[in-house]
């Protein structure tokens, strides 16, 4: 009869004792939900955009030369030439306007058409607005610092 009982009630009753469900105490559960927390919060955190790259894409031909790349928060050749533009801005920034292209909007999807840019491709252009070059996707600050210094942007 006992075994019928615990049977019926799914297994629940021990030897007269009603199981509490969770053998994790208090302080472990706490701990789980701190972890996740913090690992939520640092995923949210690489997801932020990498600098401070204006994506006000009229600033082209307004009197400083510009270097735009295109940036698809879906892949990862943007945010790695973007990372590696950020390196070099400090050096750059009194004379090259740093802009991005974001491929999640309309306008910055048009202009990367016009320009035939995908994420990661840099373009760069005079203080006129006429395009002077483009890099697909740099690897190193010496391919950069080269392609500016054959177009005159010491």
């Amino acid at each position: 009869m006992a075994r019928a009982a615990w049977v019926m009630n799914g297994g629940i009753e021990m030897a007269g004792k009603a199981k509490t469900g969770s053998t994790i105490p208090r302080w472990g559960k706490l701990l789980i939900t701190l972890a996740v927390i913090v690992a939520a919060g640092a995923l949210i955190f690489t997801q932020l955009p990498r600098g401070a790259f204006s994506t006000d894409l009229s600033r082209i031909g307004q009197g400083t030369p510009a270097l735009v790349v295109a940036r698809d928060i879906n892949f990862l050749a943007g945010a790695e030439v973007m990372d590696l533009l950020n390196t070099l801005r400090p050096e750059y920034a009194d004379r090259l306007e740093f802009l991005a292209a974001h491929l999640g909007r309309p306008e910055g999807q048009a202009f990367a058409r016009r320009h035939g840019m995908r994420d990661g491709t840099v373009v760069v252009f005079a203080a006129d607005g006429t395009r002077l070059a483009a890099l697909n996707a740099p690897r190193t600050q010496a391919e950069v610092r080269k392609a500016l210094r054959d177009l005159n942007i010491p």
